[in-house]
């Protein structure tokens, strides 16, 4: 299977917002509704710098298969830019496909072309398909990191400091 990947557009909002949904499904979140999706895909997408896109999307055969969404951060104490993949994600009917590698091959690319030295990432620890594809691909697991958020009343509390 043919799988083509590349930098989504505003052109691509309703694909994206296709792969929200089904996302938030497949996480066993509340349902997306598509057009809001599709609303704040657009927003997002019209307000990305093209010099540091935000979400790679692989489709297959005409349609949607899968997303990744990633951030761009500048130079830490190695003096290197890195890739934070936030999100990978491909579509129920398009698993097993080398949608995935597709996408990881495609934002490898970018980094080597654009100097940035690495791709960093989390998956849940229950998640064992995600664990076996990482591993496949050569990732390294870093126990010395430990993943934290800020989010809702802390992050409000952290606004006020």
């Amino acid at each position: 299977m043919v799988v083509d990947v590349h930098w989504a557009t505003t052109e691509d909002a309703e694909a994206l917002a296709t792969v929200l949904c089904e996302m938030a499904t497949h996480y066993r979140q509340a349902p997306l509704d598509h057009g809001r999706a599709a609303a704040s895909a657009r927003q997002w997408l019209g307000d990305e710098s093209p010099a540091y896109p935000h979400f790679a999307l692989a489709f297959a055969g005409g349609e949607v298969a899968g997303l990744a969404s990633v951030a761009i951060a500048h130079p830490g104490i190695d003096l290197e830019r890195l890739m934070f993949l936030k999100d990978l994600f491909v579509r129920e009917s398009a698993r097993n496909r080398g949608v995935g590698q597709a996408l990881v091959s495609f934002l490898a690319g970018h980094c080597l072309d654009k100097g940035i030295g690495r791709i960093d990432l989390t998956t849940e620890d229950w998640n064992e398909g995600a664990l076996r594809f990482y591993d496949r691909l050569g990732a390294e697991r870093h126990g010395q990191k430990i993943f934290l958020r800020l989010s809702g009343e802390a992050l409000r509390t952290a606004a006020k400091l």
